[in-house]
This record gives C-alpha cells, sequence and structure tokens, in this order.
C-alpha cells in the first residue's frame, strides 16, 4: 500500500512538473484573418460564404464592398469564354460559375453578385440573375449582348448614365443585334428571334478622364469598340459596326484619379484609365489602316442606391427570382 502511494505521488509530481514546462496551448487561428491575407480567387465555396458574411457585416457600403471584392481579385488568371449552363444545358458545356479564373465579364458579375450578399447561397442566385433575362438560365436567356441584353435586364442594379454626362459630347452609333445567326453560329441552336436595331450612345475616350469627379466606386465602365474608316474622325464609324466589347468597374486611386478594374490578359488589374486608353489606342493608325476594331469611347453605368429593393419590386418578396430550364426554382 505504501508502495502503491509513493508510486501514485511521483507520477502526479512528474505530470505537475511537465505541464509546468509546457507552454499554454496557442489560441486558434483567427481564420478571418487567414482569408484576408488570401486572394479571393484562392478561395473555395465554404470560405467565400464565410467572408461575404462577415464583409457584409463589416462594411455596411455596397460600392466600398464592391471595390473592396474586386481589388481582392487581383491576379486572378484571365481566360475567355468560361461559363455555361451546364449541369442545366449541354449547349455550352461551361459551369455557371467560376472562381478561380475570369474574363471581364465574369469577374465584373462575380463581384457585384457577392458585393450583393452575404452567403455562398444567395451570391449564386443573384449571380444567375444578373447573367440571364427575368434569372430564366438558359443559352437563348442569357445576356450575350451587353447593350441590348445585359444592360436592360439588369435595370434594377444600374442606370445608363453616359448620355447625361456626355452632353453634347455624346456620340450616337447603331448596331444590327441578330440574335438568331449569334445562337446558330455558336451553339448550333436553331431560333427564331426579330432582327433587333439598336440606337445607343457613347462617350468619346480622350474626354473620359474627366469625369473623375463625376463617376462613384463600384459604377460600371463598358467599353466600345469599332472600325473606323482610314482616314476618317473618330466618331465616324464605319457602317455603324460599334459595340460594347469589353467590362469593368470604376474605381478611384488615393490621388483621386480615375481607375478601371478588370480582367484582361493575362489576369485581373487595376489601372488609371488614361494608362488603359494609352495602351488601347496605341496602334489606331495600324488598326484603322486594316480595317480592324478599335477603342472608340465608354458607357457608364450608375449603381443604383438600393439594387435589391428594385429587385424586389420586379421578382417579388422572394427576390431574386431564378427559374432553371423546365420551369423549377432555383
Amino acid at each position: 500500500m505504501k508502495s502503491l502511494l509513493l508510486t501514485s505521488l511521483l507520477a502526479g509530481t512528474a505530470f505537475v512538473r511537465a505541464f509546468a514546462a509546457d507552454p499554454a496551448p496557442a489560441p486558434a487561428a483567427d481564420p478571418l484573418a487567414a482569408l484576408a491575407a488570401k486572394p479571393l480567387y484562392q478561395f473555395t465555396e465554404l470560405e467565400v460564404g464565410a467572408y461575404l458574411a462577415h464583409l457584409h457585416a463589416a462594411e455596411p457600403d455596397l460600392r466600398q464592398r464592391i471595390v473592396h471584392l474586386a481589388r481582392k481579385n487581383l491576379g486572378q488568371p484571365y481566360e475567355l469564354y468560361l461559363l455555361g449552363e451546364m449541369p442545366f444545358e449541354t449547349y455550352d458545356p461551361q459551369p455557371l460559375y467560376c472562381l478561380g479564373k475570369s474574363d471581364c465579364l465574369v469577374f465584373t458579375e462575380h463581384t457585384l453578385a457577392m458585393a450583393l450578399t452575404s452567403d455562398w447561397t444567395g451570391f449564386m442566385r443573384l449571380l444567375q440573375r444578373i447573367r440571364y433575362r427575368d434569372g430564366q438560365i438558359g443559352v437563348v436567356t442569357r445576356n450575350h449582348f451587353t447593350e441590348t441584353d445585359w444592360n436592360p435586364s439588369n435595370r434594377w442594379l444600374a442606370r445608363d448614365v453616359t448620355a447625361e454626362l456626355a452632353g453634347p459630347r455624346a456620340v450616337k452609333f447603331d448596331e444590327k443585334i441578330d440574335r438568331t445567326r449569334f445562337l446558330k453560329n455558336r451553339y448550333k441552336l436553331t431560333v427564331s428571334i426579330p432582327v433587333e436595331d439598336h440606337r445607343d450612345t457613347f462617350f468619346p475616350y480622350a474626354d473620359a478622364p474627366t469625369l473623375a469627379a463625376q463617376l462613384q466606386d463600384g459604377d460600371i465602365i463598358e467599353v466600345v469598340r469599332g472600325v473606323v474608316k482610314k482616314g476618317a474622325p473618330a466618331n465616324d464609324i464605319f457602317g455603324g459596326s460599334a459595340w460594347i466589347g469589353h467590362v469593368g468597374l470604376v474605381a478611384h486611386g488615393p490621388d483621386g484619379t480615375l481607375h478601371i478594374i478588370h480582367s484582361s490578359e493575362p489576369k485581373v488589374r487595376e489601372e488609371p484609365l488614361t494608362a488603359f486608353i494609352a495602351r488601347e489606342t496605341a496602334h489606331n493608325a495600324e488598326r484603322d489602316a486594316a480595317g480592324k476594331p478599335r477603342l472608340l469611347g465608354f458607357k457608364f453605368l450608375r449603381l443604383e442606391a438600393d439594387p435589391l429593393a428594385n429587385l424586389r419590386q420586379l421578382d417579388g418578396p422572394d427576390a431574386p427570382r431564378v427559374t432553371l430550364p423546365g420551369g423549377g426554382r432555383l
């Protein structure tokens, strides 16, 4: 009995000494701190949901959430034509979302949808409401043409302010939107949709940097390109062939200069609009001589003050309304 007691006491003493010698257990790492140091394009779906919940609570200003998320995706690799309707349709075998890569529209849509919600499910639903006319998922109802599909379909989110910003400097252009031909050539789909004659305006690129004080963080920049007759002024658009060929988001630098954040080969970048214009127009003479499209100007969309309230007026209290092919609800 005495021997057993001594053994027990010695064992207890050894345990106490060992406990005293070891440092206290390190506190668990803060998962949000780890996410704050990580690029958004490296997030998992679970991490996106957690980060959106944190960001929504910490930053009440929608515009600042947009710019924050856009900058958190700087460096995201670029790849064109990333998204389709899989697994719901097979015409375009790409998936409905992509976190690791982007093209200009994927980057802009994902950033806006994330900024508007506080969880993964909300992001996915809003993304489809932004991508598709009236939220109806399908290759035919996808907003393929920015000026005639995306802008009208997302009038709840942003409104076109190009004409009011440009005033007498506005340049008019015309387009013929042939969706039947487009869907046949791109997806081998046979549909019958009347050709749309579209009239629009853009702001000449040379004057665009002067709008720094009039544009707001989170506004949308749409880049208008087209073919210009050799030796003609920039507003003499050959055959009315101008179109929106690129899109990005407005931000301001520390000194107030106007920046564009956009996805372009090889990755997402932020740059002064003057730098973007200089690069785009460096070879205008050669492009005009060859009959190739080049930068003509910009359209600007002003983010609405309360997009989700606008969307509830369109979709009802359960907005966003998202419908699957065949009629089911997402």
